[in-house]
């Protein structure tokens, strides 16, 4: 996109080009993964409008959008122009997209196998540094009540206190439990803790008459399913 005069500012370009009007005449739909991002940044710096400074964060990241999602607050401020609102306004808008996501993929009408469990825990536990632990809550339809972060650790492990897990199942009446942690540095393959830990789980929840269901270990978009495995 070129610019139809003097200075930086999409003040000054033809009034077409401006992604703000485009999208109102337009559609967001008509407008580039540039112009987007240059909605949320508002303006650029001194040198850069807020396309051109949304072209040089996407080009850095070889124009992936799961990248940029990916990016802390840290990296973002990195690039001249951008400040502490506007990173904070562009990590808001990835989260609402990630949470939108996830909302299409709760909205299933029942949790009925291991793979539709994984995909909505992959979006949830996201690309984590650290080891998160997590549970879903189910009623007796296996529709999702509630998904909880319950505990996060270091790189290789998190603590999981069994009796924190069953008070919360408790409290929201469930009838059925899914349980999920992440191995952001490690395999899919299941520590002997992580057996451990799921023995203690299906025998707790056998004792307050709760379903539980699986154990899903997830490293990046792949997981493990102690239930498909037969191991529960």
């Amino acid at each position: 996109m070129k610019l139809k005069s003097q200075g930086n500012s999409i003040k000054l370009w033809a009034e077409d080009d401006r992604p703000r009007e485009k999208a109102l005449t337009k559609g967001v739909r008509e407008l580039s993964n540039a112009e987007l991002l240059a909605i949320l940044l508002g303006s650029g710096n001194a040198k850069k409008s807020a396309v051109d400074l949304s072209k040089e964060i996407l080009q850095s990241i070889n124009n992936n959008l799961d990248s940029l999602g990916k990016m802390s607050y840290d990296e973002l401020i990195k690039y001249q122009g951008i400040g502490m609102a506007k990173a904070v306004t562009i990590l808001s808008a990835m989260e609402l997209g990630k949470r939108r996501k996830l909302a299409e993929l709760a909205d299933s009408p029942q949790i009925k196998n291991s793979d539709i469990a994984a995909q909505i825990f992959v979006e949830k536990l996201g690309d984590e540094p650290c080891e998160e632990f997590w549970i879903m809550l189910l009623n007796k339809s296996n529709k999702i009540i509630e998904i909880k972060k319950v505990s996060s650790g270091g790189l290789s492990e998190t603590s999981v206190d069994v009796r924190v897990i069953m008070k919360m199942a408790l409290e929201k009446r469930t009838c059925g439990m899914i349980v999920s942690h992440n191995h952001p540095s490690g395999s899919l393959v299941p520590s002997d803790a992580d057996k451990s830990c799921t023995r203690k789980l299906a025998e707790a929840c056998k004792i307050m008459n709760i379903k539980f269901f699986d154990h899903i270990i997830k490293k990046k978009k792949k997981y493990y399913s102690f239930a498909d495995e037969g191991l529960l």
